[in-house]
């Protein structure tokens, strides 16, 4: 398979979350890949937004699993036309993950070309930007799936690490209620605003503020929270009678939804009530086991560099597998520009990634075959 041409490609079929009309049209694209292979694919779909399963089994107990997506973020028409300069491909998706759907694709055509004695399968979601939906869909769908080894490459940036933990995103919506009035005179009414404002406030004393134009802590692995949207107020002349917010709460593995429910019940002011959205759990894991480390081995010799082991904030959908006893290895390759315009990956990279998901492959199915490969 052509590695890059297949990225090109993928990057010019316009899958914004909820583009149903495009991200059909790419979902078939990745079906035809295996038109006349003994892998099975198949495109499920249970909601509005499909996802693309493909195995070399029918076994739903997996060796090694690949979790991706291929929908993407709005972007300017210009952004769906791949452009290479300076060994850098520019587009939208290229980093976010397109690229590496492609590299998953060839993996797949690997296995089967070369008959791995190994359970293999990928999954790929098109409404992760959007809550994966899908994916939950097709969990609950096959309940019974699972994989020892999950290759999540949807954590990207750096290639030369790998990473060990993901924080848990939990979603709270505060509702603040007053009693309208005359904006002239505020005493006959109660606002809203302030008493969101005051909770506001109230939460900040638990979790501060950060900001790039503030002092940055050396140490990023902690409880944070983002007020994601808020809305109060109808009209310039009335006190509100209503608002809302949405905040995004990112736990770590030393925390708990119970504890930030303890949180929140302090800082609820007098007309104040909340209510947790979503709520998921942290993925993490141990950096001394034997796979990761065999993992992390192979990437070093192929890319010539030390590999080192990092935390992030962001969430993973690899959390479906984690939560089962999946070990789950993060790692993608070097680009910027994620969700902005600018987006692109450094192709050596792709290139790598896919070298290495490869020599892990073989290495796991050597593994089952006592050695024999």
């Amino acid at each position: 398979m052509d590695l890059i041409a297949t990225i090109e490609d993928l990057i010019k079929f316009r899958t914004e979350t909820g583009n149903e009309a495009e991200i059909k049209k790419a979902a078939e694209y990745i079906k035809q890949k295996f038109s006349g292979t003994s892998a099975k694919a198949e495109i499920f779909q249970t909601t509005a937004s499909p996802v693309i399963f493909i195995r070399n089994t029918e076994s739903l107990d997996f060796d090694a699993v690949v979790l991706g997506h291929i929908d993407v973020v709005p972007a300017a028409d210009e952004m769906f036309v791949p452009k290479t300069e300076n060994g850098k491909m520019f587009g939208r998706g290229t980093l976010d993950m397109k690229s590496f759907a492609a590299v998953a694709i060839n993996s797949m055509l690997y296995v089967v070309e070369h008959k791995l004695p190994i359970k293999f399968g990928v999954i790929l979601s098109t409404d992760e930007e959007k809550g994966s939906k899908s994916t939950e869909s097709f969990m609950e769908a096959y309940p019974q799936i699972s994989a020892k080894i999950v290759l999540d490459n949807d954590v990207g940036g750096d290639i030369t690490k790998i990473v060990s933990k993901c924080k848990n995103p939990v979603f709270v919506k505060i509702t603040a209620q007053g009693n309208a009035a005359h904006g002239s005179t505020p005493w006959d009414g109660i606002d809203a605003n302030e008493i969101l404002f005051k909770t506001w406030e109230n939460i900040r004393k638990i979790y501060p503020y950060y900001a790039k134009n503030l002092p940055q802590p050396q140490n990023t692995w902690f409880d944070t929270v983002h007020f994601a949207t808020i809305a109060g107020g109808k009209v310039s002349n009335i006190i509100s009678d209503y608002a809302e917010a949405l905040l995004d709460f990112r736990l770590t593995e030393n925390s708990s939804v119970d504890n930030l429910r303890k949180n929140l019940d302090k800082c609820m002011e007098q007309g104040a009530s909340y209510r947790i959205v979503s709520e998921s759990t942290p993925v993490v894991m141990d950096e001394n086991n034997s796979d990761i480390l065999n993992y992390k081995a192979f990437a070093e010799n192929i890319m010539g560099k030390n590999i080192e082991f990092e935390h992030i904030g962001g969430a993973t959908d690899s959390r479906a597998f984690a939560v089962k006893g999946s070990v789950v290895i993060m790692h993608s390759g070097t680009g910027e520009g994620m969700h902005a315009d600018g987006e692109y990956v450094e192709i050596e990279s792709v290139k790598q990634i896919a070298d290495i998901q490869i020599k892990f492959l073989e290495y796991l199915a050597n593994k089952n075959s006592g050695g024999k490969i």
